[in-house]
């Protein structure tokens, strides 16, 4: 994995950790203020959507990420692709297959558009 690989991987697991999810300031630094998100239930999601709902979510969940993968479209545009299995509240586990497009600003990078589609079991 190379750096910006490694970059995009520890940024994408970030945003899967509860102390991330459940933190205003850390969301708003990892995603742009356009940021569009079409969740695996098949709801459209902005911005204040997130911030409004991530943080005061209770519903603890664990994901497992494989098949983690990153194209390069320019030097400061990637999309990430991966597979995550989320547990949520120890027992209802989901694989979804995941899409993340990142650009690069002000020398960070931030998250502007997030696909899941839900994999039946």
């Amino acid at each position: 994995m190379n750096n910006l690989e490694k970059t995009i991987y520890e940024l994408e697991l970030s945003l899967l950790k509860p102390e991330v999810r459940s933190s205003t300031e850390a969301l708003n630094k990892l995603i742009t203020d356009d940021f569009i998100e079409y969740g695996s239930s098949g709801k459209k999601y902005t911005k204040k959507d997130i911030l409004e709902r991530l943080p005061s979510t209770l519903e603890k969940c664990e994901y497992l990420v494989t098949d983690f993968n990153v194209k390069i479209q320019s030097s400061n545009i990637v999309i990430a692709t991966f597979k995550t299995e989320r547990t949520s509240n120890g027992t209802d586990k989901v694989i979804s297959l995941r899409s993340s497009h990142w650009r690069k600003t002000d020398n960070q990078w931030q998250m502007f558009f997030h696909k899941a589609s839900r994999i039946d079991q």
